[in-house]
């Protein structure tokens, strides 16, 4: 990770705000999870943190992709064009897996010709697919438990596992080939429960698909994993244990099983620095203005549900104070409650552990651009 000189020597040279990515912490996060998870492939999100230096890091890794839009697909693609075209399907597959359960029509008809592996959980969208995208491979995506997660997401995706395999016989019966069943717990999973339930609720469809003549070879372990934000979350060691048990128990040793982990890749791995602003003090509290905000850097939270922490380069007897963002909007408040000390104008500010669902999903709201990106370690 990058010291704070290194961190403060970047700002002088790019200005700031300029976050920092460190490609050596994603290799590490990478080799984390490899070793925890070595029968689960890794199709990293590409939504966590679309940086096309990321995925060409975790592409070197030997990482696999989970795309949720037509661009997300061929930023991904790009990476195989170089093979020849018999062995670009399985790659694509190997590689590649089309995770958002809706899809516009245009989507699906400017991804047929690569006969991608695409999600769905629902009769109109298979019939939709069967239509735009026939020479698809599918995966049915299941209604999982999502308590105790910070961004719950069940109630959006997924069939109930009572209607799945009428949903695979459907598939079928209209000429499509059900590859996968795939569920998610919700982003940053503090309740490993979830996973537990959701393997046994997958097992059940796969063993009542079998009896109907269908079986499946994939499954799909979404995403999930927690990052450490702060000493309160479990270690992953500790669910990568129950998840393999669970795994070992469920499943036969041919089962292909694959997760989508974005944040657990990309969190840890980038550090944010701002520059104070303004500075003043309200209702007797210390408040400083820096130069990002909730609709840049900072949209993690609002988006993400994510608080973060901000850092001070100079040392002092720290207070409570509150950071807003630059924009002129009410809501744009980072935090009320920082230990900070007693900084002035043009002095400098960090943020760690920002590297997902943050630059991501950065606007030009009140004309203030993003941040400067600066890969490191790459």
């Amino acid at each position: 990770m990058a010291t704070t000189r290194q961190l403060q020597a970047i700002a002088a040279q790019h200005g700031t705000p300029v976050l920092v990515i460190d490609h050596e912490i994603i290799r590490r996060n990478y080799a984390k999870y490899k070793r925890h998870l070595p029968r689960v492939q890794a199709y990293y999100a590409v939504k966590a943190n679309p940086a096309p230096e990321i995925v060409r890091t975790l592409y070197g890794a030997g990482a696999s992709f989970d795309v949720a839009s037509l661009p997300e697909f061929m930023l991904v693609y790009e990476k195989i064009k170089h093979l020849p075209p018999k062995d670009q399907q399985d790659f694509i597959w190997d590689k590649i897996i089309f995770a958002n359960p809706t899809k516009p029509k245009e989507t699906l008809q400017a991804l047929d010709r690569y006969k991608p592996l695409v999600t769905y959980d629902n009769r109109n969208e298979l019939l939709k697919i069967k239509q735009h995208a026939p020479h698809a491979g599918v995966v049915l995506r299941l209604r999982v438990p999502n308590t105790g997660s910070m961004v719950e997401l069940s109630s959006k995706f997924g069939c109930d596992s009572g209607e799945a395999v009428d949903l695979i016989c459907a598939a079928f019966d209209i000429g499509l080939e059900v590859e996968g069943l795939s569920f998610h717990v919700g982003s940053q999973c503090a309740n490993f429960e979830n996973f537990v339930q959701a393997l046994n609720i997958a097992a059940a469809v796969l063993r009542e698909a079998n009896t109907r003549g269908h079986a499946i070879k994939i499954l799909d372990i979404g995403g999930g994993f927690p990052v450490a934000y702060d000493r309160h979350v479990k270690p992953f060691s500790l669910l990568a244990r129950m998840i393999n048990a669970e795994i070992d128990r469920l499943f036969p040793r041919n089962m292909e099983i694959l997760a989508e982990p974005g944040r657990f890749f990309v969190a840890t791995a980038a550090t944010l620095v701002a520059r104070i602003i303004g500075k003043a003090v309200r209702d007797g509290k210390l408040c400083f203005f820096i130069d990002d905000s909730v609709y840049h850097t900072f949209s993690g939270i609002i988006f993400d549900h994510c608080q973060y922490h901000l850092k001070a380069f100079k040392k002092g007897a720290t207070e409570v104070c509150a950071v807003y963002g630059q924009t002129c909007d009410g809501m744009d408040v980072i935090s009320q409650s920082e230990q900070l000390p007693d900084l002035q104008i043009d002095d400098l500010v960090y943020s760690e552990k920002i590297g997902a669902y943050s630059n991501a999903s950065s606007t030009w709201f009140n004309g203030f651009p993003p941040a400067t990106v600066v890969h490191i370690n790459q």
